[in-house]
């Protein structure tokens, strides 16, 4: 009798210990995005899945590094970047697998997806020519190619060709027309230039509207983000200048992606295609191209007004993937043809 009692207060007091509760669902993403305000994407998916997002943002490179060295012990779950060739990069060194989404393929084309099923590209951004609207009319301009003719000499600026986005436009030039006639343009290009390569897409915009040259090669969203900046100096900028789509009469003007990567070892693999997903969803496309003057990968989404302004224009529908990996072709080209 004693010992069922003592068997009846054991049983008791483990009856009144707490009950752990399950585990949160949660997905883990590096995000080399720099916008603080994407927690609202965070918090609209954990508002429609009950999954909490918890991000590590940073650059790049740091972060490329980082899941390099963490390899499979790694929390994270998806890999947020910018351009095509750093997604490449990531490739080259094995941290993908396939999505295996139909959802995302049925939201976003082709040309902006690898076509291994590692990456897709989640918010858009052309490689146009800005001009210069008192010295330059826009019949003059045309394509890429043109700007290695002589009329051009002294009016071009450019940054580096070292940046990914410059080698990510020489890939797609070398896809189109090979390596040598690449190297040939390339050289006229170059003794166009109004000075030596300097500075970022937006110092090549402000340069033009202060006569610096005449017509300057940048990614689309600079423009947007003068035209919507609250400062004075930037609107009076953005006033002195227009926006032109290359290549409008065959291929299509050059264009690239910020995107994310289903990583190798996402220990939260369910919840990560969730959230890639969600990304590509209208609600998501609205707010990625809206934060930085950029084009919805998902076509169905008009873009914002700022863009939209600009007009619809035709894309280069070389595969984002493809282009990518021409990075180190084009490197060597640039240097053999004298792009600094």
């Amino acid at each position: 009798m004693i010992f069922r009692r003592r068997i009846a207060a054991l049983l008791g007091a483990v009856a009144l210990l707490p009950v752990p509760l399950a585990a949160a669902e949660v997905v883990n993403v590096y995000n080399a995005r720099h916008y603080g305000s994407d927690q609202q994407l965070w918090d609209g998916f954990q508002k429609a899945t009950g999954i909490q997002v918890k991000v590590v943002s940073g650059d790049h490179d740091p972060l490329l590094q980082r899941l390099v060295a963490e390899g499979a012990r790694s929390p994270a779950d998806l890999f947020i970047t910018v351009d095509a060739g750093r997604l490449a990069v990531a490739v080259e060194k094995g941290l993908f697998q396939p999505i295996g989404s139909d959802v995302v393929k049925a939201a976003i084309p082709a040309h902006l997806r690898h076509e291994g099923d590692l990456w897709t590209g989640l918010s858009v951004r052309a490689r146009v020519l800005v001009y210069a609207k008192e010295r330059v009319r826009p019949e003059e301009l045309s394509t890429y190619e043109a700007l290695a003719e002589p009329k051009w000499k002294g009016r071009i600026l450019t940054r580096s060709s070292t940046n990914i986005y410059n080698l990510g436009l020489l890939g797609s030039l070398i896809g189109a027309h090979g390596y040598d006639k690449t190297l040939e343009w390339c050289r006229g290009f170059v003794a166009n230039l109004a000075r030596p390569p300097q500075g970022g897409d937006t110092d090549q915009i402000k340069a033009v509207a202060a006569g610096v040259g005449d017509v300057a090669i940048s990614n689309s969203y600079y423009l947007g983000r003068l035209i919507g900046s609250e400062k004075a100096e930037d609107k009076a900028v953005a006033e002195k200048v227009g926006i032109f789509f290359p290549n409008q009469g065959d291929r299509g003007t050059h264009v690239n992606v910020s995107g994310v990567g289903l990583l190798a070892h996402a220990p939260n693999r369910a919840n990560a295609v969730k959230l890639i997903e969600y990304l590509v969803s209208p609600e998501a496309q609205r707010y990625l191209a809206d934060v930085n003057f950029e084009y919805p990968a998902n076509p169905s989404v008009p873009p914002g007004p700022v863009v939209a302004a600009w007009g619809p224009f035709k894309q280069d529908t070389l595969n984002a993937a493809v282009y990518a990996r021409r990075s180190a072709e084009a490197l060597t080209l640039a240097d053999r043809c004298g792009w600094k």
